[in-house]
């Protein structure tokens, strides 16, 4: 087991990173309570030159100047005013890559994400999506723009306690971004092949 390092994140791949965040084990510890799961689908946005992107062509405003800070930090948005939608910051400082965690499979602390979730029964929709995901394990935009080589937050390797192995991945066309002229079809969303944890959307 070990936390993932800045240089994982500060490549500038934005592709190759949100391919090998695949089957790396998100974690969140809040208030003493710890929460995981199997990242099993991602989606990808490279910056200024991608018009599904916060910041394309350089956009920068108070929400989104965390995306301009370096690789391995938590960028958390609020989506309809409902949905805090986690990404994980990458490439240098100044290049606004991210990677959107859009599912995740629980491992640790199960019944704290129910409770959460409002749910008594574990099933896909306790964190297949990326506003439940966040919902489930206490992921808010309180916490954007903070360290993932934190206490609080952070996606490590877990080689030997994961039961994904030699897994294959698909990719389609990212979700909600069809209005995005020539980007929209480019397919930047990845997810586990056959994993009953993707979300419905994809």
């Amino acid at each position: 087991m070990s936390k993932l390092s800045a240089d994982f994140y500060q490549r500038d791949d934005v592709l190759l990173i949100s391919r090998e965040l695949l089957g790396t084990v998100l974690c969140t510890q809040f208030s003493g309570n710890l929460t995981s799961g199997i990242i099993v689908e991602t989606e990808a946005y490279a910056g200024v030159t991608d018009k599904a992107s916060h910041a394309y062509a350089g956009k920068c405003t108070k929400r989104t100047e965390i995306m301009y800070t370096k690789g391995g930090t938590a960028y958390v948005y609020l989506c309809y005013g409902i949905h805090h939608m986690f990404n994980v910051v990458t490439n240098v400082e100044g290049v606004p890559h991210a990677v959107l965690i859009r599912s995740v499979q629980p491992l640790d602390g199960i019944d704290i994400m129910l409770q959460r979730r409002n749910l008594k029964n574990i099933s896909n929709r306790l964190t297949a999506g990326p506003g439940i995901l966040s919902q489930a394990m206490g992921i808010s935009v309180h916490i954007s723009g903070q360290s993932l080589l934190d206490k609080q937050i952070w996606i490590e390797n877990r080689e030997n306690n994961i039961p994904l192995k030699d897994f294959k991945i698909i990719s389609s066309p990212r979700v909600g971004v069809k209005y995005d002229g020539k980007d929209a079809n480019n397919p930047w969303c990845f997810q586990v092949k056959n994993s009953s944890w993707v979300s419905s959307a994809s």
